[in-house]
């Protein structure tokens, strides 16, 4: 075959379209952005037909800059931000805005789930806690407080599931989704009785779950009016953005190594043939858009968005802050000198799954800049992603290397921050803002046999020089870690209390 895959990416601040050609080259991208409807005790919501409308605009603004890429589209293959909960009605409309993965509204809803199962039973069923940062509770949130939607509601899909409905009119979702739900069974591969029993809801609001490579259908009529693609383009469903970063960093098995994402959320992830299941319960594990093949994961909620946050505060406005800022704090010291920033913005996931965390500055000085400030934050992501780092190796992981992707893998002095604080070299991938698109057209280009298997991924971006770590400068590291975990530990019970 010949021909491009056309991937949307629908990530949490808008939709990244890319062109691929069948010989895994980038030829043209485009995003279309929307809003996010932050709001108090934990909302996050966005307008699902924001995204439908994103997706056209962006296809469009592909086709305007290749013409002749439109009657050459093979497939349409998807990754979208997960954990969310789109709640449709019998026609597949919405019947409210999206409640994305960053909103935690449903604590009341976990504290009941986890009464009637228990965290240790959720996270060896599922593969991760039971928290309101999931599908499962913000269900039985709109259930609970908004009775008269939820009378509406007939499926329950994440993102890249309800464009894809859109343009085939197929409700199904992947493995890779699933799993990140709070509602899947991962050893059975099917949607857990058990959880979604206790959570009192009904298993047909589930959708039927098929491999990411399945050919769900094809662009209808309408559809293709709505977008500009052509009617009857076969449409591949794609996956979860978590484990499409994955196939973009070339992480396709154990042997591929660790990457970590630098997005709005951030994570370090690796590949392996089964669960990882750590007894502290620090890092979750999601199904792969590989068949067979899992990604354990640490996730923060507020990685990029932490380092976006302090430019806002200390910058506002100012072009090149960003390069700006990072020089500056590239120059100065935080940890090593009694300042830490605890970068629970949006309370936070791993390592410690508490809705109810707050960010924090502690240890704060008169003689502390900005430049300070900034240095603080990154080393707090940094600390934050180590501890999930440190759980993978204490459950068997080797961790030699990492390669990074997402916007923030731009930013060399970040990097070398990374290395130093986790004790390994960290070497930029070539393709950063497009690795989850990027495996979202190996997923396509699969799924109708335009590519012949999942290694392909691995020759499409390459490798930057690595950042070597300071064997001194991580000794030091190490022992500021153990700070930092123990501000946490301090603070903990203030969190709880506000």
């Amino acid at each position: 075959m010949s021909g491009f895959i056309l991937s949307h990416d629908l990530g949490t601040t808008g939709d990244k379209a890319t062109l691929v050609d069948a010989e895994g080259r980038v030829v043209a991208a485009v995003t279309t952005a929307y809003d996010t409807d932050f709001g108090p005790r934990g909302k996050a919501e966005q307008d699902a037909e924001a995204w439908w409308r994103a997706v056209g605009t962006a296809t469009r603004g592909l086709f305007d800059r290749v013409p002749d890429a439109r009657d050459n589209v093979a497939a349409v293959s998807f990754s979208g931000q997960m954990m969310g909960a789109v709640l449709l009605d019998a026609a597949g409309d919405p019947v409210r805005p999206a409640i994305i993965w960053a909103d935690t509204r449903s604590t009341s809803q976990t504290d009941r789930l986890l009464e009637r199962v228990g965290m240790e039973t959720g996270y060896r069923i599922t593969g991760h806690r039971l928290n309101p940062t999931y599908s499962l509770t913000k269900v039985m949130w709109v259930r609970d407080t908004e009775p008269a939607a939820f009378a509406r509601v007939r499926h329950v899909v994440n993102a890249k599931d309800f464009v894809v409905h859109r343009l085939t009119g197929a409700l199904v979702t992947d493995p890779s989704d699933a799993s990140s739900t709070n509602a899947y069974d991962q050893s059975a591969g099917t949607w857990s009785a058990e959880l979604i029993d206790a959570a009192g809801l009904d298993a047909a609001l589930f959708p039927e779950v098929v491999p990411s490579t399945t050919v769900v259908g094809h662009v209808t009529a309408d559809a293709a009016a709505a977008t500009g693609l052509r009617a009857g383009t076969p449409v591949v469903l794609g996956g979860g953005d978590g484990p499409m970063a994955a196939l973009g960093a070339g992480i396709v098995d154990a042997s591929s190594g660790a990457y970590t994402y630098l997005g709005s959320s951030s994570w370090v992830s690796l590949a392996a043939d089964a669960p990882l299941h750590d007894p502290q319960m620090r890092s979750m594990t999601f199904n792969h858009v590989i068949p067979g093949r899992y990604v354990p994961t640490a996730t923060m909620q507020a990685g990029g968005a932490s380092l976006q946050w302090i430019m806002d505060v200390v910058a506002p406005g100012e072009e090149a802050r960003y390069e700006r800022l990072l020089a500056a704090a590239d120059g100065v010291t935080a940890a090593e000198d009694g300042l830490y920033f605890l970068p629970h913005l949006l309370g936070e996931r791993s390592p410690y799954w508490n809705p109810r965390a707050r960010a924090v500055f502690a240890g704060l000085a008169r003689h502390h800049g900005p430049e300070h400030m900034a240095r603080a934050v990154v080393e707090g992501v940094a600390f934050n992603l180590y501890t999930g780092l440190l759980a993978f190796v204490e459950n068997g992981a080797t961790i030699e290397r990492m390669d990074a992707i997402g916007g923030a893998a731009n930013a060399a002095p970040l990097l070398r921050i990374f290395a130093d604080v986790w004790g390994v070299p960290v070497r930029r991938r070539t393709l950063v803002d497009e690795a989850t698109a990027l495996g979202a057209a190996v997923v396509g280009g699969v799924g109708v046999g335009l590519y012949a298997d999942f290694s392909v991924a691995r020759r499409m971006s390459e490798q930057a020089a690595p950042c070597e770590p300071d064997p001194a400068a991580h000794g030091r590291y190490r022992r500021e870690h153990a700070v930092f975990l123990d501000a946490y530990r301090r603070l903990e019970p203030w969190f709880e209390s506000l």
